[in-house]
Order: C-alpha cells, then sequence, then structure tokens
C-alpha cells in the first residue's frame, strides 16, 4: 500500500479509501491510484481487511447433500446472488442427518471464517429432533420443516404447488391421481404428498395408496411398473420430475401411452422436462428467487435490519405440456 501510495502520491489512507471502495475520494486522485495499483500489482490482503471491519464477506452453506435438483439448484441461486453482493460462498457439507453432524457443520463455519450461513435442511434429521442452531449465529434455513417461529426461512410453496398439480388432473376428468412420493424424511415430499391427499380428500375423491420412491428415475420406473399394471390408474402426480420421466418410461413399457392412456405430472420443471417423451407438465419452482431470499434475509441478519423470525414461501407454477389430456373412459 505504501508503494502505491508513493507512485500515485497521495496518502496511504486514500489508497485504502480506493480499496475499499470508499465514496470520498475525487474521481482523478481515484484513477490515479487504480493506475498505480494495476503498475504494481497491487491486490489488497482480503484477511487483512475482514479482520479490520470485522466481517468477511462470506457466506456458509451448510446441506446434507447435491444429489437432488432442488439442492443443486438452490445452491445455484445462492452462489449467483451472493457473488452480485460481492459475497462468496463456503459449502459446507453434513455427512448425517443427525443433531452431532449439524453440530459439527457450524463449528466448521466458524473455522471457515463466515459471516453467516445458510443451512438446507431438506430431511428429518434422526430422531426428528431440530436442527442445532448455535445461540448467536446469523443463519437462514432453506427447505425446512416449520421453523419460522425460531428462524427465518424460506422454501416453495410446496403445498399450493402440489395442489395445483392434482387439481389440475382432476379437472381433466380422471376420477382420483395416484402419487409417487419422495423419501419419507423428506420435508418436500411430505408437504408434497400431504397436499396430493388434502386436495383428493376435499373433492370427495379416494386415495389411492402412496408409493414413496427416492428421487430417482429409477424409484419412478419401479414405481411406474407397478402402477402400469392397474388398469384403474388413469393419473399420476409424481413428486419430481426425475421420478415422472421414469414413470413415463415405465408406461412406455408396459404399453400404455400417455397421455392417451394415463395422464403424468411432476414437480420442480427442471431444463430438460420440455424434452421428455412427451414434454412433461409439471410445477415450476422458482429457484433463483429462494437463493436471492436466502442471500437477502441472513445478510439482512448481519446488517441488523432483516428479520430473526419468519417464513417466505416462494409462489409455484403449474406447466402444462402433452404429459396430460382429458380422461377418456
Amino acid at each position: 500500500m505504501a508503494d502505491v501510495a508513493r507512485l500515485a502520491g497521495v496518502s496511504a489512507q486514500t489508497v485504502s479509501r480506493v480499496s475499499n471502495g470508499e465514496p470520498n475520494v475525487v474521481d482523478t486522485t481515484r484513477e490515479t491510484v487504480l493506475r498505480a495499483m494495476a503498475e504494481l500489482g497491487y491486490r489488497p490482503n482480503s484477511a487483512a481487511r475482514a479482520l479490520k471491519r470485522g466481517a468477511f464477506r462470506a457466506i456458509g452453506v451448510i446441506t446434507f447433500t447435491l444429489a437432488t435438483t432442488g439442492n443443486v439448484r438452490t445452491l445455484e441461486g445462492i452462489v449467483a446472488s451472493a457473488a452480485a453482493q460481492d459475497h462468496a460462498v463456503t459449502l459446507i457439507p453434513v455427512d448425517a442427518p443427525t443433531q452431532d453432524a449439524v453440530r459439527g457443520a457450524f463449528t466448521r463455519a466458524g473455522e471457515l471464517a463466515v459471516d453467516a450461513v445458510i443451512a438446507i435442511m431438506e430431511t428429518h434429521l434422526v430422531g426428528d429432533a431440530p436442527a442445532f442452531f448455535p445461540p448467536g449465529v446469523k443463519v437462514v434455513v432453506a427447505d425446512s420443516d416449520d421453523a419460522g417461529d425460531r428462524h427465518p426461512v424460506v422454501d416453495t410453496d410446496q403445498r399450493a404447488g402440489a395442489r395445483a398439480a392434482v387439481e389440475h388432473l382432476l379437472g381433466l376428468g380422471h376420477a382420483t391421481v395416484h402419487h409417487v412420493a419422495g423419501p419419507e424424511h423428506s420435508y418436500a415430499a411430505q408437504r408434497r404428498r400431504d397436499a396430493w391427499r388434502a386436495t383428493l380428500e376435499a373433492a370427495g375423491r379416494p386415495v389411492p395408496g402412496v408409493l414413496h420412491g427416492d428421487w430417482s428415475p429409477e424409484s419412478g420406473y419401479a414405481l411406474g411398473l407397478r402402477l402400469a399394471e392397474d388398469p384403474s390408474c388413469t393419473a399420476v402426480f409424481a413428486a419430481n420430475d426425475q421420478m415422472a420421466l421414469g414413470i413415463l418410461r415405465a408406461m412406455h413399457d408396459r404399453g400404455r401411452r400417455v397421455p392417451d392412456e394415463v395422464s403424468v405430472v411432476g414437480f420442480d420443471d427442471v431444463p430438460e422436462a420440455a424434452s421428455f417423451i412427451p414434454p412433461l407438465t409439471t410445477i415450476r419452482q422458482d429457484f433463483e428467487q429462494i437463493g436471492a431470499l436466502c442471500v437477502e434475509r441472513v445478510l439482512g441478519q448481519v446488517r441488523g435490519d432483516g428479520p430473526a423470525t419468519g417464513t417466505t414461501l416462494v409462489p409455484t407454477e403449474l406447466v402444462v405440456r402433452e404429459s396430460t389430456a382429458p380422461h377418456r373412459g
């Protein structure tokens, strides 16, 4: 910094102000300092700057897995929004859904020098215990249980999305809707399953037995084969697009035409959904908005002007394509 100051003919304090992006520097002086920085190859010491201002401009993201579409796309939204606000993201994986593992992740977050944490808590902990969040930590929870009374929570409106899927199929004249749910330990799968059942009950329709997959196309295919053998099955709501893809293949392999004989709806609207055969009717989630809201809420806590509790639900959208059609029975 002293070398830059000598070359630019200014004080070290002026170099510091330019380096930190402070506004109280004359434009011509700022340009002179920036040219001197470029000529000397000067780079600010981020660690020293963090110690001086007491902030690291980094957000930790705790997650159990990146194997699911929802987690990956939520993380993409978080990274994009954080970068737009000049913050880095540090990924902190949790190797097991246990209280000790979550506690260890928060310990690592402290060691990695982050200002706040976004926890993507998509699964129940063993024993259904509430997740451990150390007191005083700035934290926002994504895709979680109903923890809005304890922490800010950001989630897709899972119930509204599932309800829209079922109502769409009933509106096409199907007597009922079968459901291929996600894993029983998943909060999102639980909400979608509960809304599917409640929507059928509210419409006075029979509620078929629920089938649980693991989010993968393989599980959707295995369960789709079972549904294909049931002639009364004319409509299926899959809890995600990947399982819906497996169901489409199972129906094809068993000679049941989609949508002529069976209508199928997914959830997520993955980029490939429009290229499925047939193109998949699905529920679109706005993962970019979820990520942006997570960053907004957690940085609000860092600044001291954001809410400490409360749940924000991001709306979903029914996207109708060619995998659903009126019932022809």
